[in-house]
């Protein structure tokens, strides 16, 4: 009985292992995908103020929604932002708890259309 327990065992703490981990990559993915789409809220309409101040917002939103959180190893960045589309990608690591793996990098983004305000047409 105690063999067997003894070849078993191990075996079932790696799935159980591996379920936790996979558990948690799923969680920062999904804590990526969140910051992204908290950045892209941000930047997308502020009133008139330049692009530059707009990507800058998106990123200061989306980094304090992943301080808020708890991730202290991210990079939040607006590459691939033009003055019509607004892009924030976020990359989190994962922690681990499987030992010696990698930790994995998740990267996520958001991207939407920058809300332009104009005024209205006064046709005579």
């Amino acid at each position: 009985m105690s063999l067997s327990l003894a070849i078993v065992f191990p075996v079932v703490l790696i799935l159980v292992m591996t379920v936790v981990q996979t558990g948690m990559w799923w969680y920062q993915r999904q804590l990526a995908l969140s910051a992204a789409r908290e950045g892209v809220d941000a930047g997308r309409g502020q009133g008139n103020r330049t692009d530059e101040q707009k990507n800058e917002a998106a990123r200061r939103q989306a980094d304090d929604f992943l301080n808020r959180q708890g991730s202290p190893d991210h990079r939040v960045v607006t590459d691939g932002s033009t003055p019509v589309l607004i892009r924030v990608t976020v990359e989190v690591t994962a922690p681990v708890i499987v030992p010696f793996i990698t930790p994995p990098t998740v990267t996520q983004f958001a991207e939407a259309p920058r809300e332009r305000f104009v005024p209205p047409v006064v046709r005579p």
